[in-house]
């Protein structure tokens, strides 16, 4: 512990030796000495290995951060000579290395360190903190000046100067000099030493809240992140991030008739793409091997066994199962493949429900939202085309792009209810993001294409009393171009049958009766809502279909119809239900 107290980056240098060898030979093998190189470890196991130091880089980050940086670079020269004194490799010694931690755990295991971004409180400042958000918004990449040295002009001694992020990253000089010698200097004339600036790449990014985690009436928050160095661009707008960083804050910009305030803002140390580990839904062996005895149990009868699962889609309807396959198999996906010309053919599909009040569109739409890991729910009324693609802001004199619905459900599901509602303009800006799923944009002299592999999940009332002799177009406001992008289109009617009436609010009640002994609920009640979200997420990274000779033909031939039966351009519907 002495030695701990006088040289605190020595047992520093020793963990990084010796629990994390293979990263640090790997930056010295690298010929660049000029870049800036990550060195990750996890926090769980430095608590492990030494809890002094994992508490003091968790209440005091600002300060033992840097020191971690500089028990890297201890480490490295280490390593590096224990390479060139074995190998005999012409190695290079590195100049920037930092450290950046891997905090596992769920934010209601701690919420003290894993708080949600609307409850970032003044509490947290200046403790190591971990936000879970969606990235909302990307600035550019800048340069930015992170330490700058001056020499006193009374003792001669140089000392570093660095930014002040709550001033907005300005170099402010010191009242008196700051020399540690025997007596203070008192020298207030400092003279800038050439050749002393060193850069760092900057970014700034926006997370927000994702919808799913918040109550309903809560207004998701966001909070400002700054990204340096190895950091920059490794995320872009519409990813799930987990954000490892010092809480800080930072004087709002100066704007006419506005107060200036002090705006939260997240240092970043680390920054982690979570697009792919969802852990919600991980899989584990047991789960699998129930699902493969549930198919086992219906080895001779699939159809049966397709049905039991249906059971559990949306349990409060009753029937219309051919709704529940469409949806099922909407979240399921297809197959994504590249043709020879190198054109990529989607597999996401789109679905359109097209029915009359009260026949439950809006209950599949949530529902379905409910099922996939990733989903943005929207109205027709509440959405315009900078709302569903991406807006332009202004940010401190600089445009930015802001992610909209789409973008944010880019690998998942986009939910539009209302579709009627909207605007022709509006609707007229997804042709785009549902067929070729990219968003071309050019706004305030920003050029670019955004990725929007989602599926797009509609629902539509029909344009006064549904003609069934009528094509879609005619019974609904939408036009023929956007409805062929939908590769399903389910029309729901409300028939006023009593018989159908009375089956249904038996249904409806029974739902309220704590005691259902059927073995049809029974097996129904084998797929809730957590398991249903697991199997259709198996299915989907585990599944390849392949179409047979005889599927080939029966689709082509459908397709044949179906051209032959249009009357005009306008998409027909998949299948006329009548509820």
């Amino acid at each position: 512990m002495d030695t701990a107290a006088a040289n605190p980056l020595e047992p520093m240098a020793t963990y990084l030796v010796r629990r994390h060898p293979i990263q640090l030979r790997s930056i010295a093998s690298s010929p660049d000495s000029n870049l800036h190189f990550p060195l990750h470890i996890d926090f769980a196991e430095l608590m492990e290995y030494d809890p002094r130091i994992a508490r003091l880089i968790f209440s005091q980050p600002d300060t033992y951060l840097q020191l971690f940086d500089d028990a890297a670079l201890w480490a490295h020269r280490i390593v590096l000579a224990e390479m060139a004194a074995d190998e005999k490799n012409n190695v290079v010694e590195k100049k920037f290395i930092h450290v950046r931690i891997n905090v596992n755990g769920s934010p209601l295991e701690c919420p003290e360190t894993f708080p949600s971004i609307g409850r970032v409180r003044v509490q947290h400042r200046g403790i190591l903190l971990t936000l879970k958000g969606i990235v909302i918004r990307s600035g550019s990449i800048k340069m930015h000046e992170g330490e700058r040295k001056y020499m006193c002009h009374k003792c001669k001694s140089s000392f570093t100067v660095y930014p002040e992020v709550e001033a907005r990253n300005s170099i402010s000089l010191p009242s008196f000099c700051p020399s540690q010698k025997s007596k203070p200097c008192g020298g207030t004339k400092f003279q800038y030493v050439e050749n002393t600036i060193v850069c760092h790449d900057y970014q700034e990014i926006k997370i927000q809240e994702s919808t799913q985690v918040l109550g309903v009436g809560a207004i998701p928050r966001s909070i400002l992140v700054i990204l340096k160095d190895d950091l920059v661009d490794v995320v872009k707008a519409g990813d799930d991030v987990i954000v490892t960083g010092l809480l800080t804050a930072r004087w709002s910009p100066e704007l006419k008739d506005v107060r200036c305030d002090l705006d939260p803002v997240l240092i970043a140390n680390n920054v982690r793409r979570v697009n792919g580990l969802k852990s919600e839904t991980d899989i584990s062996d047991d789960v699998v091997m129930k699902f493969k005895q549930f198919w086992g149990r219906f080895k001779d009868a699939p159809l049966k066994g397709r049905n039991a699962i249906l059971r559990g889609i949306c349990p409060q309807i009753f029937g219309l199962f051919t709704v529940k396959l469409a949806v099922t198999l909407t979240l399921i996906g297809g197959v994504q493949h590249v043709d020879a010309s190198g054109t990529r053919v989607r597999g996401e599909s789109h679905l359109l429900l097209v029915g009359d009040p009260g026949t439950g569109k809006s209950q599949f739409l949530k529902y379905a939202a409910k099922l996939s890991n990733r989903s943005v729910i929207t109205t027709g009324l509440g959405s315009t085309s900078a709302g569903l693609t991406v807006t332009a802001v202004k940010d401190g004199g600089e445009w930015m792009l802001e992610a909209g619905a789409l973008v944010l459900a880019d690998g998942g599901l986009c939910c539009i209810d209302e579709f009627d509602s909207m605007r022709e303009h509006d609707r007229a800006t997804i042709h785009e993001a549902m067929e070729q799923q990219t968003i071309s944009v050019a706004k305030a002299g920003l050029v670019t294409t955004l990725s929007t592999k989602t599926t797009v999940f509609g629902a539509t009332n029909p344009k006064g009393h549904y003609d069934p002799d009528q094509p879609l177009s005619v019974n609904t406001t939408l036009s023929g171009p956007l409805l062929s992008r939908f590769d399903i289109v389910l029309v729901l009617l409300d028939t006023k049958n009593p018989e159908w009436d009375a089956v249904v609010s038996s249904h409806i009640l029974s739902e309220a009766e704590p005691d259902r002994t059927s073995n049809d609920e029974d097996l129904a009640n084998t797929w809730p809502l957590p398991t249903l979200k697991r199997y259709i997420h198996y299915v989907k990274e585990n599944f390849r279909p392949v179409l047979t000779r005889e599927a080939e033909t029966v689709i082509s031939s459908y397709y044949q119809l179906q051209r032959k039966s249009a009357t005009d351009n306008a998409g027909q519907p998949s299948a006329c239900l009548k509820v």
